[in-house]
């Protein structure tokens, strides 16, 4: 099967992968992207070809496949060969105790961050949402939804699907976040002119929503590009992302550069410029408060990844010292 580049463009197919095949592969090898991820197999599609085949991971077990990436798959037997290099990668801290990260979504070009324009509406899960798309060098786009929910709607930003298709052109792709019930689904099937998602009511007594969408998926859209949907994830956590978080909060990390002490912690330090700027009003002292708790997470996480790595590799040299200790023994 050979498809031509511009043919594989469609899915999103750029130098960026064209760059990385041998000539072997050229031969050999499919590629295909991932649509869809799912315990037991992964979805993947290129123009003349749609089938499900086993997850898949490099050698060491760091890089799992995930939605949006692109596989090279074996042109006979249709298995997994190797992953392709990302341009672009979302990743959080796994749910839970477990101090790994986890892959969201791959080879992303713009992330809409959808939020209603309700009781849920939170500056600080923007601003979180916001972060992660700066350390991923992601274009990212606000879209609150649900206008109607709320009496005063002058006070927030609304924008018609519309004013959303430039992001959505043939090979483009966009994620989509946010918490859950704020629209999300019911943007999809917009975006769509389908009812190919599923969609849920906000609970009254809360403003909370209940899950819709169940797994990561991409959907072809109408003007050519691709949708990728992820789940509400409650537990997001960032990790290894202080400059998508300097990024988000620039005027204060531009003033930060101006206190007396370099490690200055912004919290009672002698010549402490963030704090004059709270002072003088240049800069509000709930945003200063959201700057460190982010900060804040995103240290003790990396902390708390950088512990893990140092496990893993203590393991390693143990295992390594056991099979050595085997074979030895095996020889005598």
């Amino acid at each position: 099967m050979t498809l031509s580049f511009n043919e594989l463009a469609a899915f999103g197919w750029s130098h960026h992968f064209q760059s990385q095949l041998s000539d072997d592969e050229r031969d050999a090898c499919i590629p295909v992207r991932v649509l869809a991820v799912h315990r037991n197999r992964l979805e993947v599609a290129n123009p003349a070809l749609e089938t499900s085949v086993p997850p898949f991971a490099e050698a060491d077990g760091k890089e799992a496949a995930t939605v949006g990436d692109w596989l090279l798959v074996d042109g006979e037997t249709r298995r997994p060969r190797r992953l392709l290099k990302r341009f672009s990668l979302f990743r959080r801290k796994a749910a839970g105790q477990e101090s790994r990260m986890q892959p969201i979504a791959a080879n992303v070009d713009t992330l809409f961050v959808v939020s209603s324009c309700n009781a849920d509406f939170n500056p600080a899960r923007l601003e979180r949402y916001l972060a992660l798309a700066r350390e991923a060098a992601v274009t990212p786009v606000i879209v609150l939804t649900k206008a109607d929910l709320t009496e005063d709607t002058r006070s927030y930003l609304t924008a018609g699907v519309a004013v959303l298709r430039p992001w959505c052109g043939i090979g483009q792709t966009v994620a989509l976040v946010g918490s859950s019930g704020v629209g999300k689904s019911t943007l999809v099937n917009t975006l769509l002119g389908t009812g190919e998602q599923a969609t849920a009511a906000i609970r009254e007594d809360d403003a909370k929503g209940r899950h819709t969408t169940t797994g990561r998926s991409m959907h072809r859209l109408a003007a050519g590009g691709w949708l990728l949907d992820t789940p509400g994830m409650r537990e997001l956590q960032i990790a290894d992302a202080e400059s998508g978080v300097s990024e988000v909060f620039a005027e204060i990390a531009e003033i930060a550069g101006q206190c007396r002490f370099g490690d200055c912690r912004h919290e009672g330090e002698p010549g402490c410029a963030v704090e004059a700027a709270v002072a003088d009003g240049r800069i509000a002292p709930e945003r200063l408060a959201r700057y460190r708790k982010l900060l804040a997470e995103d240290a003790r996480n990396y902390e708390a990844l950088h512990e893990r790595r140092r496990r893993e590799r203590v393991f390693g040299k143990l295992i390594k010292s056991v099979n050595a200790e085997m074979r030895e023994r095996g020889k005598r």
